[in-house]
């Protein structure tokens, strides 16, 4: 199937701009949306994620000091390293716009395969776990992208799929290696913590930012955005299904108990949630740079600090709420994100297309005719005297007999 390419070609020839300047001034050449996206939003937003992650922090301390020393801190880091997996998993697609619901079922599929067979070695158990994830996501990358239809409804099925197979256990399965992730918790949290604020400074080099926000909709969402979109949208979803396979390692390992079987859409809309509350904008594209350590540490502590406290913790409440935060926040996200338009231009720059701050096209007057008007032409054999007036002799004139 041919793809739509309404790239360079067709935006030069809308606005008569040459393509190299087009992608100095816009941010989606294709579209043409003038200006660069601003990242004071998410900036003002982060602060406010590390306010209330102080908040959250020092009442967990009062409540249970022990949370953060000893194995109450390597456990609380565990945690934060699984929801975090999942919440960057998330994050990876939504940022191509191909968001992948599939992540936290196939989070438990690999923690119930891990169980199982940890006691054949970390290395064996897990190997087959990651191949065959990277597989799944293939196959899904190339629903989404051959096919051209949502990747949420694509990735849903995906994870129907998934669950099938985690339904043919019908009791929790305990763990049978003797790997433990909290004797290296403080190494996987430092390295997600790097992985994730690397991440978060490479996405934001506007080259990048453009790139993998190529498949993000921006007139018909039916539309192909072009061979490029649909690679890098492709791509984010294998890796986004990878991930979510090592946070699942992470779970069938160690003492942490008997794994249920149970179908893990909790855990998908707890890490779409912490992505959103973290500042990716669920359009695509836009996000920040130290959001999503930020708010995988806030979700952490607060699930911490309520059951510190002796409330019953549900993951869908949790999940609800970080979900509804972050559609606030992406709402904020996309109307102080966008580029600034004045009636002139784009970020200083004159507005070649004829574009207002509303997005509205102003109409170019109908072109003029010649002027002077054209005389009437006469064929050769029959010439007239322009200034031969008709019945001009025929009336009170000097030749008009009245002398």
């Amino acid at each position: 199937m041919g793809y739509d390419e309404p790239g360079r070609e067709s935006a030069e020839t809308s606005s008569g701009i040459p393509a190299s300047v087009l992608e100095n001034v816009f941010d989606d050449p294709a579209h043409g949306e003038p200006g660069r996206d601003r990242l004071a939003v998410h900036v003002v937003w982060e602060v406010l994620l590390l306010v209330g992650l102080a908040g959250v922090a020092y009442l967990l301390w009062r409540e249970d000091p022990d949370r953060f020393r000893g194995d109450g801190l390597r456990e609380l880091l565990v945690d934060a390293v699984v929801l975090g997996l999942l919440a960057f998993a998330a994050g990876v697609s939504l940022r191509t716009a191909a968001v992948n619901l599939a992540i936290g079922p196939v989070a438990v599929a690999v923690a119930l395969h891990v169980a199982e067979q940890g006691d054949r070695g970390l290395g064996a158990a897990v190997g087959p776990a990651l191949v065959a994830a990277a597989l799944g996501g293939l196959v899904l990358a190339l629903a989404v992208v051959v096919l051209h239809v949502p990747s949420w409804a694509a990735s849903l099925a995906a994870g129907a799929g998934v669950i099938v197979f985690i339904e043919q256990r019908s009791a929790p399965v305990l763990p049978q290696g003797d790997y433990d992730p909290a004797r290296d918790a403080l190494y996987l949290a430092a390295g997600f913590a790097a992985v994730a604020v690397l991440a978060g400074l490479f996405a934001a080099l506007r080259p990048v930012r453009r790139l993998v926000g190529r498949f993000r909709p921006v007139v018909d969402p039916a539309r192909r955005r072009g061979v490029l979109a649909g690679v890098v949208a492709g791509v984010a979803l294998v890796v986004s299904t990878v991930l979510a396979a090592l946070a699942g390692a992470l779970l069938g390992t160690g003492d942490v108990g008997p794994v249920a079987p149970v179908t893990g859409l909790d855990w998908t809309v707890l890490a779409v949630g912490t992505c959103l509350l973290a500042g990716t904008s669920a359009f695509g594209r836009r996000g920040g740079i130290l959001g999503t350590l930020l708010a995988v540490s806030l979700v952490t502590l607060v699930v911490a600090d309520l059951r510190a406290e002796g409330h019953s913790v549900s993951r869908w409440a949790v999940a609800a709420g970080a979900l509804g935060v972050g559609l606030v926040v992406t709402r904020l996200v996309e109307t102080y994100g966008r580029p600034r338009v004045d009636a002139s231009g784009t970020d200083g720059n004159p507005d070649p297309d004829g574009r207002i701050s509303s997005g509205w096209a102003v109409q170019r007057a109908d072109p003029i005719g010649d002027w002077p008007p054209a005389l009437p032409t006469h064929h050769a054999e029959n010439p007239v005297d322009p200034w031969n007036v008709p019945k001009w002799e025929s009336g009170r004139g000097w030749d008009s007999g009245d002398r």
